[in-house]
């Protein structure tokens, strides 16, 4: 798919999201409110601009996502031990979750991306206790090396995203 021009940041920002697999995913806690962040894998849905998850009933952030759409997620550059980790690229990404029901169109989307991605997982997606939840982005801070930092918005992040 053709894309319009993204600046130098744009371009760096799709390779971010392309290279790595897994964010730091922080929602609220459906029971208290308060801050919860974990660990999850995500794919690029390119044809939605969104990016998906493919999570448990059991998982607290499951809960929390249904409870309050509003979520975040950081994904930063991998870690070396020659960089300074002050340098490291990252994004942090506000966004709203959604669960698109099984069978729709937005649920076939979902997981063509994320299986394109993550083959090995095919056989969870059949499993009852698993759903798929997209992420429509709304905005983010990019930090692209020490002293680059940007606000990014959801014109240019779903232009990221299309690639």
């Amino acid at each position: 798919m053709t894309t319009p021009h993204l600046p130098r940041l744009g371009l760096a920002l799709r390779a971010l999201l392309q290279a790595r697999r897994h964010a730091a995913l922080g929602t609220l806690d459906a029971q208290g409110g308060g801050a919860f962040v974990s660990m999850v894998p995500f794919a690029i849905d390119t044809a939605t601009q969104r990016l998906v998850l493919h999570v448990s009933g059991l998982a607290a952030h499951t809960a929390n996502m249904a409870a309050e759409p509003r979520v975040s997620l950081l994904v930063t550059a991998a870690d070396a031990d020659d960089a300074p980790v002050h340098d490291l690229a990252r994004v942090t990404l506000q966004g709203l979750a959604s669960t698109p029901a099984p069978g729709s169109a937005d649920w076939v989307t979902a997981r063509r991306a994320y299986l394109a991605r993550f083959p090995d997982v095919e056989p969870m997606t059949a499993l009852p206790d698993f759903r798929f939840v997209t992420l429509q982005l709304t905005g983010a801070r990019q930090v692209a090396g020490f002293g680059a930092a940007r606000s990014v918005g959801p014109d240019e992040l779903a232009q990221a995203l299309a690639a």
